[in-house]
């Protein structure tokens, strides 16, 4: 289904762009196939790989491929807006659908600037976003606690290890009292992925570094990942917890599995079997690396979820198709009862659709305050 989306810019492109140019037939067809070529480079990766989500190609090779791929779903979509303009104009106006070749050309150079930003903004080095989070019932030890979120590395040819040790350096910097990472950090196999991830190793943390598996570990032999993890220093949560202490009191740190796992013969997320050891007062922090069932987790006495997955919708606008299969959750800070959920717009992006538009990157600084603390101030 996902080659079938993407084949649809392609097409759209092909009637409504390369169609209408005073060109050679043979030009026509040639252009059109590159165009199809560069939209389904995911099913061209699949078919000589066996798996889409880890091209090992150059560095430069996947810029290049990614920028042709932004430029043909940018103008598919500039033409779209296009063509919807002239059809309103012509109902309501009884205007002719002239489609001038000037025009072409402009929506050609805005939709190569778009992806140009989108590409840079994408694989560029995140920015540390920094987190306000008020929690009732947090223990007055853990005034000010600082926490360090990692959310979606996905570290790949695109972000290799260069770009991981720059993520790791400006995270260390930070000082924080604890480093969590919430799933798919890497899209590769261990004997290929490895030399990029291996800067992970470094992370430091006074209360430790922890971690759960997002669903693109599992597409890489998730158990192969977890131990590869875990000798570089990272301890995993997989429906379990772990309590951090600070001089006489805790907080309940807990994570689940993603829910992908039962499609790869292991289990799926299990909140209760995470939260079995929890008392009745403790703050619980949940790493979980969907946001989508929040509300269940709220429920559950989940006192702050951390998620990422969604990237922040990646563009604005597309935010809002992305929020909807995600039930609502996309990006930042959302209040749910007794709960706060907050949703990262992802360290890293996909190689697959590498770009980002008024949705930055993010090392998430998050700073807990306990409302008690908020009302003496």
């Amino acid at each position: 289904m996902f080659h079938i989306w993407t084949l649809l810019p392609a097409l759209y492109l092909l009637f409504r762009f390369v169609r209408p140019l005073t060109i050679s037939l043979v030009l026509k067809i040639i252009i059109g196939l590159l165009i199809a070529a560069v939209c389904e480079f995911h099913w061209f990766t699949r078919l000589l790989t066996g798996n889409m989500f880890s091209p090992e190609l150059s560095r430069p090779l996947m810029i290049l491929v990614g920028w042709l791929f932004g430029v043909a779903v940018f103008l598919a979509g500039l033409l779209l807006l296009r063509d919807a303009l002239y059809l309103i104009l012509r109902i309501l106006f009884g205007q002719p659908l002239t489609h001038q070749s000037g025009l072409r050309g402009l929506l050609l150079a805005v939709a190569v600037i778009l992806s140009s930003v989108a590409v840079w903004q994408g694989i560029r080095a995140p920015q540390v976003n920094h987190v306000r989070i008020t929690l009732k019932g947090l223990p007055p030890q853990f005034e000010g606690f600082s926490i360090v979120q990692l959310a979606d590395l996905h570290s790949s040819r695109l972000l290799p290890r260069n770009w991981v040790q720059d993520v790791v350096t400006r995270t260390n910097a930070l000082n924080a009292d604890l480093i969590v990472l919430t799933g798919d950090m890497v899209d590769g196999w261990v004997m290929s992925r490895y030399g990029d991830i291996e800067p992970l190793g470094d992370l430091r943390a006074k209360h430790g570094v922890w971690a759960v598996t997002g669903n693109h570990e599992y597409y890489f032999c998730a158990p192969d990942w977890v131990k590869t993890f875990e000798k570089l220093g990272l301890t995993f949560l997989n429906n379990s917890a772990t309590r951090i202490t600070q001089g006489s009191a805790a907080i309940y740190l807990a994570g689940v599995t993603d829910a992908v796992a039962p499609k790869y013969g292991l289990q799926g997320p299990q909140l209760n079997d995470a939260l079995a050891a929890r008392r009745p007062d403790d703050t619980v922090i949940l790493l979980d690396h969907r946001p989508g069932n929040a509300r269940q987790n709220e429920e559950m006495g989940v006192s702050l979820q951390l998620s990422g997955h969604t990237h922040g919708g990646m563009i604005s606008g597309l935010d809002k198709l992305i929020g909807s299969a995600n039930n609502g959750f996309v990006s930042g800070q959302y209040p749910l009862g007794a709960m706060t959920l907050y949703v990262s717009n992802g360290t890293g992006i996909w190689n697959g659709f590498p770009f980002r538009l008024g949705k930055q990157s993010e090392i998430t600084l998050i700073t807990l305050h306990s409302t008690n603390h908020v009302l003496r101030s």
